[in-house]
């Protein structure tokens, strides 16, 4: 599955990309996850996205980018803050298949 995740800056969100690929992997699923900044979202919500997950910092941002990804016909959450640590893997994998459902 193909997961872009838009934070702040694209870098932030290293520590919860791999969280989110360790759960996956352990429920047996392979996750391309990608970090972009949310001034990217336009530019690459069009490259074969399967869903597009938006960080707790920038969730005043969420409509706008939220609409980028519908008029793509990309599936648009927005992170919970407490999926979005090291340890937020479980509950970032399950909030990822409810938006895919």
């Amino acid at each position: 599955m193909n997961v872009l995740f838009v934070c702040a800056g694209g870098m932030s969100s290293a520590i919860v990309v791999k969280a989110l690929k360790e759960e996956g992997k352990k429920h047996g699923q392979d996750l391309h996850v990608h970090a972009i900044g949310s001034n990217e979202v336009a530019e690459e919500i069009n490259n074969n996205w399967d869903v597009c997950m938006v960080a707790p910092q920038i969730r005043h941002r969420f409509k706008q980018i939220n609409q980028q990804a519908t008029e793509a016909g990309v599936p648009c959450e927005a992170i919970p803050p407490q999926a979005y640590t090291p340890m937020g893997g479980p509950l970032l994998y399950k909030t990822l298949n409810e938006l895919v459902e």
